[in-house]
């Protein structure tokens, strides 16, 4: 599975591809099995002194409400746009943009957008009980109920399985069978500026590797099922989160005896 990460503000834009070979280029690379990491610098970001959160609480996975996508648009739009606070009717403005994005995630996390095999929208969550008086801002614009507590998106990113993204630099890897398959990219990652340097988005990127994962993991489940293999156990799925890697499967397949000829 392949990465191409855009939108990454105060820090670095990350590339990742599904290559383990570095190219012993003068560039900078961080390499990890399989994948290959290459950073483009941006402008640094100013300092800014990290709260005390107790990480425990931090939930990383993929939305699963549209009140969730609503809090992740509107985190997005307070981060990736440059808003005067005192403008004249800078509230209606911020609420129209956060209903575009909103819209538009709604539409690519349902499977509407046309070249999207699937897309998911993963956030990092606090509770609101976290959050100090400092944070209004941030927890108004930002927070949701899951249903048991109120929280807040701090971070978020898209996953989006597809062969490119619009309007993007297209991926040329992995190539051959199935990569349309065996292809994600990553967008729109931010981090609310309150929590940078607390590791938010580094959570981020590992669940969205872990998720794409299973999706390789199951795309290649499919492809064998439809060449007539059979499931027969998986290892647990404790073991694959502990190792950091897809759950292995073990399929087999009868094969046709030939028939011993008499002389």
């Amino acid at each position: 599975m392949a990465f191409l990460c855009s939108s990454l503000p105060s820090s670095s834009s990350i590339a990742i591809f599904g290559d383990p070979n570095t190219d012993g280029s003068s560039r900078s690379y961080l390499s990890i099995p399989s994948l290959k990491l290459r950073f483009r610098p941006v402008a640094a970001s100013s300092h800014i002194c990290a709260p005390a959160i107790d990480k425990s609480t931090f939930v990383i996975s993929e939305s699963v409400s549209e009140d969730e996508l609503w809090a992740a648009a509107c985190l997005r739009v307070r981060t990736f746009n440059e808003l005067n606070p005192s403008a004249y009717n800078i509230q209606d403005h911020r609420r129209y943009l956060a209903e575009r994005e909103f819209e538009a995630l709604k539409e690519r996390t349902s499977g509407k957008r046309e070249g999207f095999t699937r897309v998911a929208c993963i956030n990092a969550t606090l509770p609101l009980s976290q959050l100090s008086s400092s944070f209004e801002d941030l927890c108004s614009a930002c927070k949701f109920s899951d249903g048991i507590e109120d929280r807040v998106v701090v971070g978020s990113l898209d996953l989006n399985q597809c062969r490119w993204l619009p309007d993007e630099i297209a991926g040329t890897k992995p190539e051959g069978i199935g990569v349309d398959f065996a292809r994600a990219y990553l967008s729109n990652v931010c981090v609310a500026k309150e929590l940078h340097r607390n590791g938010v988005g580094y959570k981020l990127i590992d669940k969205s590797k872990r998720v794409a994962g299973e999706w390789d993991n199951e795309a290649a489940k499919s492809l064998y099922m439809k060449s007539g293999f059979e499931q027969e156990t998986a290892e647990p799925a404790w073991q694959a989160r502990y190792l950091n890697r897809p759950q292995r499967l073990l399929l087999w397949l009868a094969l046709p005896t030939s028939p011993i000829m008499s002389m």
